[in-house]
């Protein structure tokens, strides 16, 4: 078992990550210690993901002032639209910075392997494992998030189509090059082409969504929401309006001529035009309101006491936020996210990424110094899990929240591409650039048999992924959601099409078949 495991008889890691007293612990140990660090890596990653989440939903939202000339009345009539396209936000603030932990972890592999013939072994490997975790793992949590019987479809289907054309494309591309053009090499020509086809997703993805003539799809889409991500409504009334008997109170005035969303009232901008209408709501709505926060109110409190009896639980809780504690004060530094629309804190958020991507490179070393598991073994498996934690929070949030299951599958279908163009592109386009300059020599791939062996298996179990999703759509009429006994026989069997994933892709980069 020398590819997978060669613990027994390999040379002594005199490797360390803080002080040179760790070579002299016992291999054991010092593996434990890697993987808790790593562990404690990955829940920072979790961590930010929270804070990111949120600043890219305030980048989104920010609308600019558009000021027309009623053609009639000949009077000034202000509105506001949305700076971000729909479609757009999810490829590229949404996907890509999900993405970001697997780019800036395959761009540092990339920069520590400058000047060498051979491309760093982390990076690809992290990527195409970490595409498979986006697919399988992630779509299974959220074909399970939404409640029972609550459907969640994809509105427009001629967006999701081109995206995932882009996304099946995009490991085609990278196994031509691996094994048809130039076998087992990188050349610059081919990294550069790799980089600019993510501009050409971006083009083609909003030429859909603007049904461009010639160019985009014939397929009409359903209602969408307004909000890329709807405002979340208080829990006490989104969770007991349903208790509430509305036969006792009397309707709305109709003369006032529209319905406004109650939950506005609650606003922490009262003066802002959105939310002008409010005084006009009848005062039923606001008794509503108040009575459903008294019931609320009420049965939290009886959860709450019964939760605090609970020892084991508030003990619990005190060490977890302890664990978390450390990582709070860090990201404390990070804007908060109301600031310039959201963009210094989406920014910070991606610096503090970056630092963690950074030590989990380091750590994976470590580990694969110390025990002498295959490199690719640890970036299809731990790397590609724990670097894909915002991805799956993202569209977690995106599955929960949204009306339409449009942003939590694009998320992963566009998080694919990325991993390709650009955490892939961009890696090999800094390698090959240098020795083209400094050699006239392309870029070695190593191990490329079994980075592209994991393509293939890839390609064929997503088939089958994509498979179920569409006979969901046909027999439920959406992808996410519906009854809930098929929604945990889909979530089970997109999990085992990534265990069989694994298995397989380590096997061979281990040389056992």
């Amino acid at each position: 078992m020398v590819g997978l495991f060669s613990i027994m008889g390999h040379e002594k890691c005199e490797s360390y990550l803080i002080f040179s007293g760790e070579a002299a612990l016992g291999d054991n140990f010092r593996t434990f210690l890697y993987f808790l660090g790593l562990a404690y890596c990955f829940l920072g990653l979790s961590a930010i993901t929270a804070r990111f989440f949120k600043s890219m939903e305030n980048v989104v939202k920010h609308t600019r002032k558009v000021v027309e000339i009623d053609p009639v009345t000949q009077t000034e009539v202000v509105r506001h639209e949305k700076v971000w396209n729909y479609t757009i936000a999810d490829i590229s603030l949404l996907a890509f910075g999900t993405s970001f932990p697997q780019i800036s972890l395959a761009t540092i592999d990339a920069i520590r392997n400058v000047g060498n013939l051979y491309a760093g072994g982390l990076g690809p490997g992290t990527l195409v494992g970490s595409a498979a975790f986006d697919l399988f793992p992630i779509h299974a949590v959220c074909v399970v998030v939404p409640k029972a019987g609550e459907l969640k479809k994809i509105a427009d289907i001629g967006v999701w189509l081109v995206e995932l054309f882009w996304s099946y494309w995009a490991y085609i591309w990278l196994y031509i090059i691996l094994k048809v053009w130039t076998p087992d090499v990188v050349t610059l020509w081919e990294a550069l082409l790799t980089v600019l086809q993510y501009g050409l997703l971006l083009t083609h993805a909003y030429a859909q969504d603007k049904r461009w003539p010639y160019i985009s799809l014939p397929i009409e889409r359903d209602e969408r929401p307004e909000e890329w991500v709807p405002e979340e409504s208080p829990y006490f009334i989104r969770e007991s309006l349903d208790k509430i008997d509305f036969s006792e109170t009397s309707p709305m005035s109709e003369e006032h001529g529209e319905t406004v969303d109650i939950f506005s009232i609650h606003s922490v901008n009262p003066t802002d035009q959105k939310y002008e209408r409010v005084r006009q709501i009848d005062d039923n709505v606001a008794q509503i309101s108040d009575k459903a926060k008294e019931m609320m109110t009420e049965d939290l409190e009886s959860l709450e006491t019964k939760k605090l009896k609970n020892s084991y639980l508030r003990m619990g809780r005190i060490l977890w936020q302890s664990l978390l504690l450390p990582w709070r004060f860090l990201f404390a530094f990070v804007p908060p996210c109301h600031i310039a629309h959201g963009w210094i804190s989406f920014i910070c958020s991606l610096l503090f990424i970056s630092g963690i991507a950074y030590i989990v490179t380091r750590i994976t070393d470590l580990i694969s110094c110390v025990t002498g598991i295959n490199a690719y073994v640890i970036a299809f498996t731990a790397l590609a899990s724990g670097t894909s934690w915002p991805d799956l929070v993202a569209s977690k949030i995106a599955a929960e929240r949204q009306i339409t299951a449009d942003s939590a599958i694009a998320n992963i279908t566009c998080s694919n591409s990325v991993n390709i163009y650009v955490g892939i592109g961009v890696p090999w386009l800094i390698d090959t650039l240098y020795n083209f300059i400094a050699y006239r020599e392309p870029l070695r791939i190593q191990d490329a048999g079994g980075l592209s062996f994991s393509l293939l298996v890839f390609f064929s179990t997503s088939v089958g992924c994509i498979s179920v999703l569409v006979l969901r759509r046909l027999i439920f009429g959406a992808e996410l959601g519906g009854p809930r006994i098929w929604a945990w026989i889909t979530c089970v069997y997109f999990m085992l099409l990534w265990i069989i994933f694994v298995v397989l892709s380590s096997l061979k980069v281990s040389g056992f078949i």
